[in-house]
């Protein structure tokens, strides 16, 4: 299921080419066959890295959910999540300047 979110949530990230580092995620909610899954990313910190040029890194939020398009950022709901959310990821991106 990472995978497939992190497919689907490629709408102005298609040049991250490599994943640097995952901080943290939880699978929020079991995912089925039959199922659509939708995503969305957040851009939470960009970072110089030391000595590069050509490439820097940005540090993403992930969220997919199950049978709801996430025109609306469906997302947590107090202490638990949107009942549609499946995925919530927190990682970091290379990504070319």
């Amino acid at each position: 299921m990472i995978s497939l979110a992190r497919a689907l949530s490629f709408n102005g990230l298609a040049n991250a080419f490599h994943v640097g580092a995952i901080n943290g995620g939880r699978h929020v909610a079991p995912l089925f066959a039959g199922d659509t899954v939708f995503a969305w990313s957040q851009v939470i910190e960009r970072l110089d890295l030391p000595g590069r040029t050509d490439v820097g890194a940005l540090r993403l939020r992930l969220v997919a959910t199950k049978n709801q398009p996430c025109a609306d950022f469906p997302d947590r709901l107090d202490k638990d999540y949107d009942p549609a959310v499946i995925l919530d990821l927190d990682y970091w991106v290379v990504m070319p300047r």
